[in-house]
């Protein structure tokens, strides 16, 4: 345990991050979670569904690509046919049947791939809006913003405009999706900061397992804000 926890105390830009977080969470109480809410309310499961599975066909394309720099081949297969699937018989992206066809959902981004090249994830950082992050997916972040479709298909500042809203789109789909899970998160945590770093850290080494092909490796979820034995 004692291991577990000088791993997730490694976080140097702690006090910046606090703020910076503080100021996220100020901003999801205030704005985003009654945002969230009311779509989840006023949205039918359907529609939302359709819009998550859309706004997830449009990162087909980006993790293909990653997965072509990572040399999982066989990942970057399984993606193409899923972009193929959904694109055609699944209304331009609108139903996955990909997935309910043996055909899951790969893991694909830049940050990933520096991962997989060898480039060391920096100090934890907590990104405006976006939340937690490190140096290098940080990076890695802004790569696929300016990479995934629907950037590079239109021109001047209504391309611009268009991936903002898709973005924001998704992130209140996301929102509305979670909402219950962080509010328990945000409930039962000695100290919300420190419980979620280390959710998003284990959440991320998870995503990092997949991509070099091992096993998921089950992790108690522990407070950090809690007293050691």
């Amino acid at each position: 345990m004692s291991e577990r926890r000088d791993r997730e105390d490694n976080d140097p830009l702690e006090p910046m991050n606090r703020v910076v977080f503080n100021a996220n969470d100020t901003i999801d109480s205030n704005v985003i979670r009654p945002i969230a809410e009311g779509y989840r309310a006023v949205v039918p499961q359907f529609v939302r569904d359709a819009i998550r599975a859309f706004i997830d066909n449009l990162q087909e394309p980006r993790i293909f690509v990653n997965n072509l720099l990572q040399l999982r081949i066989s990942d970057a297969a399984i993606t193409v046919a899923r972009f193929s699937i959904n694109s055609t018989f699944g209304l331009a992206g609108m139903l996955d049947l990909a997935s309910g066809s043996g055909l899951p959902r790969q893991t694909g981004d830049f940050g990933e791939t520096l991962y997989m090249w060898g480039v060391d994830s920096g100090p934890y950082l907590v990104l405006p809006l976006f939340g937690p992050s490190n140096v290098r997916d940080a990076f890695g972040l802004a790569v696929d913003i300016y990479t995934t479709p629907p950037a590079h298909l239109f021109s001047g500042s209504e391309g611009v405009w268009i991936t903002v809203g898709v973005y924001t789109v998704s992130g209140f789909d996301l929102r509305s999706r979670n909402i219950e899970t962080l509010d328990h998160i945000k409930d039962n945590s000695l100290d919300y900061y420190a419980q979620f770093r280390s959710i998003a850290r284990q959440y991320r080494e998870g995503q990092l397992r997949a991509a070099r092909g091992l096993a998921e490796e089950p992790q108690e979820l522990v407070d950090p804000g809690a007293p050691t034995d």
